[in-house]
């Protein structure tokens, strides 16, 4: 959708216009700006009041001014409501930035650097990094990654309440059948607006009703997406007393074109996600490419519950002897693919250099083949990986935790044997030699 790129294109840009008034000529002495000036003498006095006897017109005209009189009160307290709202989501939100903020910097100094640094030497993957575009070029672990989203998220909301209310339910509630029953039920609140605007019975959303409490309210974001259309928080009598209703803006009911905007937006926004870092490294020839440091994050579950589980699985096998079943075999085997999340995974080229990069246990093997192909001169021929035992890793849909490929692996690379066998008959090729983009090769290192 046209609307959300810009929402990120500007943010990007880190584009701001504020009004700054009239302004004047840059070349203008500062003197000559002056405030205009108001003569006290040009305010006149009417020397004296004539009545007028009142008229039926007069009388009517008088009632009618009372009337606006006592609408506009009302619409100031109505305004004075939505300030007041406004301003108690603005203290939340800043309170909510502050928590944030307070983690990031606990995550931080958590992975402060050593004292000490090992020069001349690969650094060891300390912990998988993820990074997010649309917000900014910081590479962060996931949970404070997602904390920096969310972070995005309030801050840009005083300028792009519709927009980034929409965002918020959709990148802060995971549940995504949730979401979808939320989103369909804001639009049906919208619809019925802006198919009946004049009819105050869609104006007004009780807070305590059940199926906005199960199907709105206990989502992150909607409070915000709620007054961003135009409904406030209001106390109006119900039943035997009072409760807390939404209440719908009757002037902003009449701009239909802003409403259908809000409801598009609702429909197409996409969730804001973190994306795995690929962590790209390239190595010299080593003895010790086979050999990996692992951390913790890339299992599921911990070193202390996975001795367990092959403890028991060891046991259930003596019991049983041969006689397991298909059921109790597949069984084992999701149990087996669930065991990771990461894959380190190293491809080895024909020349003994390594491409290293980190993938989720459950991406295919085609996410694997587009990320040497992305780092290939030659990015257009075809070619090959098979794993350690020489099986042939098809480019296909099957993920690396199906394919043994977890926790860590090398893979070793090789062109396709006809393409390879016509350019190396060309005069003056170098296929054979050069595999790896030059920016990537000036940044190789020792294992």
């Amino acid at each position: 959708m046209a609307a959300i790129k810009r929402f990120f294109e500007k943010r990007k840009l880190n584009i701001k216009f504020k009004k700054a008034g009239e302004g004047h000529r840059l070349d203008e002495p500062s003197s000559s700006i002056q405030a205009p000036k108001v003569s006290v003498a040009s305010i006149s006095k009417p020397s004296s009041i004539t009545r007028e006897p009142e008229t039926e017109a007069a009388r009517r005209a008088a009632a009618e001014a009372a009337l606006a009189r006592m609408e506009a009160k009302q619409q100031m307290k109505n305004a004075d409501s939505m300030v007041v709202q406004r301003a108690r989501m603005k203290r939340q939100m800043e309170e909510e930035k502050r928590r944030l903020l307070e983690a990031e910097k606990k995550g931080a100094s958590a992975r402060a650097a050593p004292d000490e640094v090992v020069k001349d030497s690969a650094p060891m993957l300390e912990t998988v990094l993820y990074k997010c575009p649309d917000i900014g070029p910081q590479l962060l672990p996931k949970s404070e990654m997602e904390s920096a989203i969310h972070r995005f998220l309030l801050e840009n909301y005083e300028d792009e309440p519709e927009m980034t209310s929409a965002l918020m339910i959709h990148t802060l509630n995971k549940n995504k059948e949730k979401v979808k029953t939320c989103v369909e039920t804001l639009v049906k609140y919208l619809d019925n607006i802006i198919n009946n605007p004049s009819e105050e019975k869609f104006w007004k959303i009780r807070q305590s009703n059940k199926a906005f409490q199960e199907r709105v309210a206990c989502l992150k974001g909607t409070e915000q997406c709620l007054l961003a259309a135009g409904f406030s928080l209001k106390n109006l009598p119900f039943e035997d007393g009072e409760a807390a209703f939404y209440v719908f803006d009757s002037e902003l009911a009449k701009d239909v074109d802003r409403l259908q905007n809000m409801k598009e937006i609702l429909l197409k926004a996409e969730p804001i996600q973190p994306e795995l870092d690929r962590d790209l490294k390239i190595f010299h020839p080593s003895k010790s490419a086979a050999s990996f440091e692992i951390p913790d994050e890339f299992y599921a579950i911990s070193p202390e519950e996975l001795k367990k589980e092959h403890q028991r699985r060891e046991e259930a096998a003596e019991k049983l002897g041969m006689l397991r079943t298909k059921a109790m075999r597949e069984r084992d085997e999701q149990r087996e693919l669930r065991k990771y999340r990461y894959v380190l995974l190293r491809v080895k080229f024909p020349d003994g250099i390594l491409l290293q990069g980190v993938f989720r246990a459950q991406e295919s093997m085609k996410q694997v083949y587009q990320f040497v192909r992305e780092n290939l001169v030659n990015d257009r021929m075809p070619f090959h990986l098979t794993s350690g035992t020489n099986n042939k890793l098809e480019e296909g849909d099957m993920t690396l935790a199906e394919l043994g490929l977890a926790p860590a692996a090398v893979v070793h690379f090789s062109w396709d044997a006809d393409v390879l066998r016509e350019a190396t008959s060309q005069k003056g090729s170098n296929i054979a030699k050069v595999h790896l983009l030059p920016e990537l090769m000036a940044k190789i290192q020792s294992l």
